[in-house]
Order: C-alpha cells, then sequence, then structure tokens
C-alpha cells in the first residue's frame, strides 16, 4: 500500500483514468492509477555486435591482450534542446567491453549512446536493479521527460552503468558493479547508502541487447542483473524519476498488457527482462541461488 500524502485526495481523481498523468502547478505529476481496481497501487511523484575497433589514435595500453580504447573526442550533437543537468552527464566515462565481456577501454556516455558509434559495435558495461520490498513487491519507476533515452519509459527500479573509476572497475565478483548500483540507488532514488551496501545487492546474471531510443540515442549494454530484497527511504530526484510505485506480479502483468497496446512506454530491457526471466526469478526471492550464472551471457 502506498504512504499517505498530501495529494492522496488528487489520487482518487487521477484513478479514473489509468496509467496517466497530469502535470499541475510547480511541475509536480499528479498520482496515476497502475490497476483497474480503483485504490490498488498508485504511482506518486517523487522529488550481438562485432567488436568495435577504434582509430589507432584513441588506442592506448593493452587490456585483457587487447589494445585498450580512451576517448574523450564526442561528436558534435547539437544538445541545446535538452535537459542541462542530464547534458552534464553525458561527460562520465563508461566502460567499454567486448562481446564477452571484457573490458578494453572508456568513453564518455555520449559516444556510447549515439547510434552512429552503435552501429560500430560500441558496447558498454550497465546493470539494472530490482529491488523488491518485504512484501515481495517490485519497485518500479517511471523515467523522467527530462531523460535522453526512453524518456517517460516505465522501467525497474534503478538502470545504469558503472564508472571507469578504480572502485567500480573492481571485477571480482561484481564488486564495481554493486559499488555502481549503491551510488545510483542513492543519486536517483534517494535511498540511503546505508540502507543498501553493495554486501546486499544480490548479482544474478547478465544479458546482451541493443535498442534505439530515437534517430540520435540508443543503448548497446551488457546488463549485470541485480537483485535488492528490503524496505528502504525514497527520495527520488524528480530530474531522474517522473514517478515510481511498489507493483505486484499481478499488476505488473497489467502493466506489460498495457504497453502492448501501446498505452504506456517500457524500456526495451524491461519488457526483455520481464518476458523472460523476472517472474521466475521473483517466484523464488528466497532461492535465488539456484538461478545464479556468471559464465554466460544471455544474448538478447
Amino acid at each position: 500500500m502506498w504512504r499517505a500524502t498530501r495529494r492522496l485526495a488528487a489520487a482518487a481523481a487521477a484513478a479514473a483514468t489509468p496509467l496517466s498523468s497530469s502535470v499541475a502547478g510547480g511541475g509536480k505529476a499528479a498520482p496515476f492509477h497502475l490497476s483497474s481496481r480503483a485504490g490498488s497501487c498508485f504511482c506518486q511523484w517523487s522529488r550481438r555486435a562485432p567488436r568495435w575497433i577504434s582509430p589507432a589514435s584513441l588506442a592506448g595500453p593493452k587490456v585483457n591482450g587487447a589494445r585498450e580504447i580512451n576517448s574523450t573526442i564526442m561528436p558534435e550533437i547539437n544538445t541545446d534542446e535538452l535537459d542541462e543537468q542530464q547534458v552534464r552527464l553525458l561527460a562520465e566515462m563508461c566502460i567499454l567491453i567486448d562481446e564477452n565481456d571484457n573490458r578494453i577501454g572508456s568513453d564518455t556516455k555520449k559516444n556510447c549512446h549515439l547510434n552512429e558509434n552503435i552501429d560500430k559495435g560500441l558496447l558498454h558495461r550497465a546493470f539494472s536493479v530490482f529491488l523488491f520490498n518485504t512484501e515481495n513487491k517490485l519497485l518500479l519507476q517511471q523515467r523522467s521527460d527530462a531523460k535522453i533515452t526512453f524518456p517517460d519509459c516505465f522501467t525497474n527500479t534503478c538502470c545504469s552503468h558503472p564508472l571507469s573509476t578504480p572502485l567500480e572497475l573492481e571485477e571480482n565478483n561484481a564488486l564495481g558493479i554493486r559499488r555502481a548500483a549503491q551510488r545510483r540507488l542513492k543519486a536517483e532514488l534517494g535511498i540511503p547508502l546505508d540502507q543498501v551496501t553493495p554486501e546486499e545487492i544480490f548479482y544474478l546474471t547478465r544479458i546482451h541487447y541493443k535498442a534505439q531510443s530515437n534517430g540520435t540515442w540508443g543503448e548497446h549494454e551488457i546488463d549485470y542483473i541485480l537483485f535488492v530484497q528490503k524496505n528502504v527511504t525514497l527520495d527520488p530526484d524528480h530530474n531522474e524519476i517522473k514517478s515510481y510505485c511498489y507493483v505486484t506480479q499481478e499488476e505488473l502483468r497489467e502493466l506489460l498488457e498495457k504497453a502492448s497496446r501501446n498505452e504506456i512506454k517500457i524500456t526495451p530491457w524491461f519488457r526483455l527482462i520481464a518476458e523472460t526471466f523476472l517472474f521466475k526469478w521473483w517466484d523464488n526471492l528466497n532461492n535465488l541461488k539456484r538461478y545464479v550464472d556468471h559464465d554466460k551471457i544471455h544474448r538478447m
């Protein structure tokens, strides 16, 4: 059940329009209904590609026996119409990998998400967090309208990438990935760092997928699937997240049905995971170890 809010009254009115949101004064979105059953769940407003071979001018020392790629050269793309905060994040350095998840260098978030580079095989490391509360409900978010890739789309709890820094490059037991997940849970959802530690984040497996957001931007990632089960405090950043909600399996199936009718938008990686693996994992939250597969990369 949702925590009571000052906008609970508005939620009742919003429930008449399933899965819609309206913008009120001050830029706040009214709650919207996730289910055909009145009052069941409201989302409230909240603050296979070839290995890419780089030009010789970008080549650095060898990593894992391959020539490392390090680039900060960003193509001229007009970002005037994009959100300033999200544009600043395009300078973050992502971890470049080959199709077997071997690190081969680093490049900017901007370069990693341009379709012109993705079409050449540029591939980076990423993660997707699925956080459940103690009632076995899954925390979903709706990406903000400010997001450069897949704005306004519903997705799993948190999706991002580790940075090319010593702490997040640590590959032993995916420690760097789990550190990055902790960082982004705080940045996006406001979850205090001490509420979800890297040790509490369970690494299941990896998927490899590619998807276009529009003609300019897209995703090409090897995505680490991470599970957490814990009750947490939420204070989301409105620049990252438009709304959020805990859902049951039935409510998620309804959401997926609405997406299949183009009534709402869902991120492609979340759709792939939900349609392939998620419900099986969800049924076994107390026995996830049986599904651990750190050797295989699932090509989606």
